[in-house]
């Protein structure tokens, strides 16, 4: 018997739109995949943010592109390739010292030698697979499709490490991150937490491209995180504000694209960039609002992003700019 399959729409019913969504449990595991990696991607996106290490978060993400082809080609699970290539890279990347006071070009040549050789590794299984490799624009801009039981139980276990792992870590990564030099006089390791919070990054980078491509883990690594900092600098508010934007976006995207023929990743690019505009430009526009006298001085203005010993509206701002 031949069954005709129907295309999902979109009716003027949206409560049975919703609804729709759970009736299948291809999409119920990426419901429950994509919430995992939005969390994870928001809370180690907003740390990689404060220490401007954005490039290195995109050349890990990259490389969880080698890794699940090579995974693919010697025929074993993809979601192996991309852990085992994405902690590898990040690895690598810690092994070179950081510049303290000289800039970071150094640190940024390895990181671009990484991510051409990652690449072009890619490319080479992708060619060296017998088969039919229908997954390569899965494994570049993301699909919601083919997410099983097992991936899901896989996400969950890796995410609640990174998770645990960042909360006993916070503060020392936050004072690390703000002003290493003076945490490393107070005692803390600098050197330790940095290569651990690359570590931690790569096998975040390992979750998200699993739901959104290799290509645009961007988008749920940067974009919620950046949007949050522009919206308060509080760190635990700052935090809660990105993990929320990143779980709006990364369930509005699924939905969309479940009733459209267009990738999942377009739709969280698209919402989560739409996102980050509005609230730099909310920012913009509260910064240059009058000010009105108050008995103490001028009152009511917001104070630049990273000016010393400020006071806006977003409380307290740190000795240095937050933020790339």
């Amino acid at each position: 018997m031949i069954v005709a399959f129907r295309e999902p729409q979109l009716t003027w019913d949206l409560g049975r739109d919703v609804a729709q969504l759970f009736d299948y449990p291809f999409m119920v595991n990426a419901l429950r995949a994509g919430t995992i990696v939005a969390v994870v991607a928001a809370v180690i996106g907003w740390f990689m943010v404060v220490r401007r290490q954005t490039f290195a978060g995109h050349t890990l993400a990259l490389v969880g592109f080698p890794g699940a082809a090579g995974a693919t080609l010697i025929g074993v699970s993809a979601t192996y390739g991309y852990f085992a290539f994405c902690v590898v890279a990040a690895l690598v990347i810690a092994a070179l010292p950081r510049a303290q006071r000289t800039g970071y070009s150094e640190e940024s040549a390895v990181i671009g030698v990484v991510q051409a050789f990652a690449l072009a590794c890619g490319f080479l299984f992708v060619t060296l697979y017998a088969g039919n490799l229908n997954g390569i624009n899965a494994l570049l801009f993301g699909s919601f499709l083919g997410i099983t039981e097992v991936q899901v139980a896989t996400l969950l276990v890796a995410g609640l490490a990174v998770v645990a792992v960042l909360a006993v870590v916070a503060r020392p990564l936050l004072f690390a991150s703000l002003d290493p030099d003076v945490a490393a006089a107070r005692g803390v390791p600098v050197r330790l937490l940095s290569v651990g919070f690359l570590v931690l990054l790569g096998v975040a980078a390992a979750e998200v491209s699993q739901v959104t491509g290799t290509l645009l883990v961007f988008a749920l690594l940067v974009l919620p995180a950046a949007t949050a900092q522009a919206i308060t600098l509080r760190p635990a508010a700052s935090i809660a504000t990105a993990v929320a934007l990143a779980l709006g976006v990364t369930w509005v995207g699924m939905g969309i694209s479940y009733y459209s023929p267009y990738p999942i990743g377009f739709w969280i690019t698209s919402l989560a960039f739409g996102l980050f505009v509005l609230a730099r430009v909310g920012r913009l526009v509260l910064e240059r609002r009058p000010r009105r006298a108050g008995p103490d001085g001028p009152i009511g203005s917001v104070a630049p992003v990273g000016s010393v010993g400020s006071v806006g509206p977003v409380g307290p701002v740190a000795p240095r700019e937050v933020g790339a």
